[in-house]
């Protein structure tokens, strides 16, 4: 098991603030729990030590938003999700820590730019077989190498402008049929090993309370300042992991 505190200091926080963005506010920001971990581990085990934790936490999502999302779009996102994550697991084994790391953030210092500079809210747009299809591919690809499937499947569900507890209900079902499917490759590739499994353990009791802590903030706290805040953090580690990535 890990035991550097350094890196419980990255973990705990990261967990706990995915935990509340996955059972408040939609999950957008799945990705930042591995950035953090990589400032102290590697990418891979990070991302090896986040998976059974993210399965817990959507087992609690899937709970508190019973009954909760749009299969109309699921039918085709999942579908397209399994497709990136089998392009994910073939191609896993060619991927430097340097390269995951430039992965991992140059998504978190684009979705954190895109975030801060898009333009204000325009009419909803009609769902797409194409545009779903597509974004699908890339949520799976990314959430298997680095658990940031969060970016791209926004980028296909807010414009959408779905109600509030019906787009958290549709992410929670989606991020849980993916980190599930992950289970078998992840296994096959030699990721569980014991230290991981058992660092995941030790850091799994988080997993509930901040999904809880999600879903009670969801009609009682002001999303924005929640954003604002997680993404300035989320800049800073995408920074430093790319600085990292194309410098060390």
């Amino acid at each position: 098991m890990i035991t550097d505190p350094w890196f419980y200091l990255a973990a705990v926080p990261a967990i706990l603030i995915v935990g509340i963005s996955k059972g408040g506010f939609g999950g957008g920001l799945g990705l930042l729990a591995v950035p953090m971990m990589s400032l102290v581990i590697s990418p891979v085990q990070a991302a090896a030590i986040m998976l059974p934790i993210l399965c817990l936490m959507d087992l609690v999502g899937l709970w508190s938003f019973r009954g909760k999302g749009d299969f109309s779009l699921l039918k085709v996102l999942i579908p397209a999700s399994l497709v990136g994550i089998i392009v994910g697991a073939l191609s896993f084994s060619y991927l430097s820590e340097r390269s995951l790391q430039f992965i991992v953030g140059s998504i978190a210092v684009l979705f954190t730019l895109n975030y801060w500079l898009r333009p204000a809210r325009r009419e909803a747009k009609e769902p797409s077989l194409a545009r779903g299809s597509f974004w699908g591919w890339v949520t799976g690809f990314t959430s298997f190498s680095v658990h940031a499937g969060g970016p791209p499947l926004n980028i296909y569900l807010l414009p959408l402008q779905l109600d509030k507890s019906i787009y958290i209900g549709t992410t929670i079902i989606m991020f849980a049929a993916i980190n599930y499917l992950k289970v078998i490759p992840y296994a096959l590739l030699g990721q569980f090993s014991l230290a991981n499994l058992s660092t995941a353990a030790v850091l799994a009791v988080l997993a509930p309370v901040g999904v809880r802590l999600g879903y009670w903030m969801h009609h009682r706290i002001d999303e924005k300042w929640f954003y604002r805040i997680c993404f300035i953090f989320l800049f800073v580690t995408g920074s430093k992991l790319l600085f990292d990535a194309l410098i060390g």
